[in-house]
């Protein structure tokens, strides 16, 4: 763990001791007798004096990383959507997540500390992990790259800020905690998602809305630990956003991305764990999901190697029941290229299993 976060954090206990103090030495007052309680009056204790110095400085912290990493986010407009990204390099490289450019070519990106907007071109995209890479034409002045922070470090609990455009609205900010981290998330394809499931996101209390994929989740030491792309959503509110669950693709997994895309115009070496088979969803007598028929096994593939053909139905992955393309793809998101797992599947109304050695997607 290096200094800065320490500091960090210790400020950030320091705070919460200091106000359970104050709130301690207000109930003591309270329960003094007359003259003591003029006595505190007049005289407040150290404990109750420092609470509000504690919250000038957590928002002089706030006010710090805001003033540091603005610079480095930016508003993205497309033909058909509109979203923020994030400054990667001083060379104009944009990242962003790959439904936010869905189809386009070209874009304008406007710094969300203003100026006038400026063109950009996709470099490429990665809907599999849903990130992209656009690049400036011109970089203006004020643009800074951002510095991504490591992904395993980031801790449950720790303080955080959503940066990004949510519903045009440049240059905005929201505040919240980590409320998880390792989440397994799967995207649905409405509303412009690629239908991507992504493995290890960061879950987070901050609000992110429409218009937020894209920019920067932040720690109080200025880095980006992640890229906010989706809000959960909840079928009580007609599948509308569930305050307060959003996810971030973390960075350890953008740098990847990115990095490659830069070099070589596109992903070389995703790090992904795969089958190597095309499949769809399989139906019992009850019309319920109840495994993954192979259509085509790759040859040389994974499964086509382990001895599975088209007409075979999985319904096990190593612990994982797999009923669905969806819960197939979140067990694999899991997992790496060349672990070895148990695949159960059923061939000819009869139950086998297969040890599969992974490939990479």
């Amino acid at each position: 763990m290096d200094v800065s976060r320490a500091r960090t954090r210790t400020r950030v206990r320091r705070t919460a001791l200091s106000l359970a103090a104050g709130v301690c030495a207000a109930a003591l007052a309270a329960g003094c007798s007359a003259d003591s309680g003029t006595s505190a009056a007049r005289e407040p204790s150290t404990a109750q004096a420092a609470a509000p110095l504690a919250a000038n400085e957590l928002q002089d912290d706030y006010q710090a990383v805001i003033k540091d990493v603005l610079p480095s986010v930016v508003q993205i407009d497309a033909a058909e959507s509109l979203g923020s990204g994030v400054v990667y390099d001083d060379k104009g490289h944009i990242v962003t997540n790959a439904h936010v450019v869905g189809e386009e070519r070209s874009f304008r990106v406007t710094a969300a500390t203003g100026g006038e907007p400026v063109a950009a071109r996709l470099v490429a995209a990665y809907p599999e992990q849903d990130l992209a890479v656009i690049r400036l034409e011109t970089v203006p002045d004020g643009l800074k790259p951002a510095r991504f922070g490591d992904s395993a470090a980031v801790e449950m609990g720790q303080i955080v800020l959503a940066m990004g455009s949510p519903l045009g609205l440049s240059g905005s900010v929201t505040q919240g905690i980590v409320s998880a981290t390792g989440r397994t998330v799967s995207e649905g394809r409405t509303g412009g998602g690629t239908g991507a499931t992504i493995g290890n996101m960061v879950q987070t209390s901050a609000a992110i809305n429409p218009g937020n994929s894209g920019g920067a989740l932040v720690d109080l030491d200025s880095q980006v630990i992640g890229i906010p792309t989706l809000a959960a959503s909840d079928p009580a509110m007609g599948g509308g956003a569930a305050p307060g669950i959003g996810f971030a693709i973390p960075a350890s997994m953008v740098r990847t991305v990115a990095d490659q895309i830069i070099k070589d115009g596109k992903v070389t070496d995703s790090g992904r764990a795969a089958l190597d088979i095309t499949g769809r969803t399989v139906l019992n007598d009850d019309y319920e999901p109840a495994g993954v028929a192979v259509v085509e096994a790759e040859a040389g593939g994974a499964a086509a190697d382990a001895g599975l053909r088209a007409g075979d139905v999985i319904t096990r992955l190593a612990d994982d029941d797999i009923t669905t393309i969806t819960s197939l793809a979140e067990s694999l998101a899991e997992r790496k290229p060349g672990d070895v797992v148990s695949v159960t599947y059923v061939r000819d109304g009869g139950t086998r299993k297969a040890e599969v050695t992974l490939g990479e997607m």
